[in-house]
């Protein structure tokens, strides 16, 4: 911007434009950073567990032409039976944890929002835990389709009865959740069997679970993360307020409406996909933003990123940290979350909002 001066030439008013810049290379320079990380995150994926496999024969496994191809070594096989669907799921759960965190928080302005917090987990959770003692569902992808339409039974319920403000939709979460999980509990101990497979379920792991469960679902999630792009830019002005955004031209009850389908859509693909895996929607977000700022179309793509690094990490490390076994990466990833959540709780979040 040009302004003139008696005393002198025009001066260059140029602070907008170049905090403007800035804040573009700032975003740029974190999302490649991250998308590095996430790649070597991947490459760990393959590569690390409790059996050792070199990189060539993962390499082998992954490439039908390459020399060495043989679906029949063991560590091939390891590769391409084991590794390969729960690397698989890692990211696409991972990516729908991220984008549905950022979504909650967006919407419901609370800075400890995620999908346990509305109630949307537990609903999931009830609807697994039903599904075995009443309908004797034992396989993963049986349970795919109950946890999914539990997830999306709740956030519906909750969205309905909240009517889309940000306290209520956090007391009637709450006041789900109070009620959902005695349920649980009482048909727990009525059923054996149902105890037996739903703390396997309930603890959060990518493992037990293969392709055949993305073939399924995959579609609910494009659908969530496309709805969630078009909301980022309604996301970043809700965040200045209701009045705020409806003086800026925005149908509040549209944006909310959106938010409420691209929860429904994530939360349930991704519970369906890994199980009730806590507070990595509630970690990212606040990662996000700390890196590039409260501009929802920066946070959402970075939060979509680091979703999957977080996840696989946790992951990677589970398989690690035990010899000659396994912690599941909800464990892992409760872990490296809860100091989060205190420091949240304590006041040092991120301002956005």
């Amino acid at each position: 911007m040009l302004t003139s001066s008696a005393a002198g030439p025009p001066i260059v008013d140029a602070g907008a434009p170049a905090g403007t810049d800035r804040r573009r290379a700032r975003f740029v320079l974190v999302l490649v950073a991250a998308l590095v990380l996430l790649a070597l995150v991947v490459v760990a994926s393959l590569l690390l567990g409790v059996r050792s496999v070199a990189p060539g024969q993962v390499w082998a496994a992954l490439v039908p032409g390459a020399a060495g191809h043989d679906p029949a070594n063991a560590d091939q096989a390891v590769v391409l039976q084991l590794r390969v669907p729960r690397t698989v799921l890692g990211l696409l759960a991972g990516v729908a944890l991220g984008c549905v965190g950022t979504v909650i928080q967006g919407v419901t302005r609370n800075p400890i929002a995620d999908p346990g917090l509305l109630g949307i987990t537990p609903g999931a959770s009830l609807a697994v835990v039903a599904a075995v003692s009443f309908l004797g569902v034992t396989t993963p992808l049986g349970f795919v389709w109950f946890a999914f339409a539990g997830a999306a039974l709740a956030a519906v319920v909750v969205f309905a009865i909240g009517r889309a403000q940000p306290v209520r939709l956090a007391l009637v979460g709450a006041a789900l959740t109070a009620f959902i999980t005695p349920v649980i509990a009482l048909l727990l101990l009525q059923d054996v069997q149902a105890f037996d497979q739903y703390r396997f379920w309930a603890v959060g792991s990518l493992a037990a679970r293969g392709l055949d469960t993305v073939a399924a679902l995959w579609p609910f999630l494009l659908a969530g993360v496309l709805l969630t792009a078009l909301l980022a830019p309604r996301l970043t002005l809700l965040s200045m307020g209701d009045d705020v955004a409806a003086a800026l031209g925005q149908d509040v009850r549209v944006t909310r409406g959106m938010a409420a389908a691209s929860i429904v859509l994530l939360a349930g693909t991704a519970t369906a996909f890994a199980g009730p895996i806590v507070l990595v929607g509630l970690v990212v977000p606040h990662a996000a933003r700390r890196l590039v700022g409260s501009d929802y179309r920066r946070v959402t793509p970075v939060a979509a990123v680091l979703g999957p690094v977080m996840l696989l990490g946790a992951d990677v490390v589970g398989r690690l940290v035990v010899p000659n076994a396994e912690l599941e990466a909800g464990v892992v990833a409760a872990f490296v979350g809860a100091p989060v959540l205190i420091a949240v709780a304590r006041g040092r979040s991120v301002a956005g909002v």
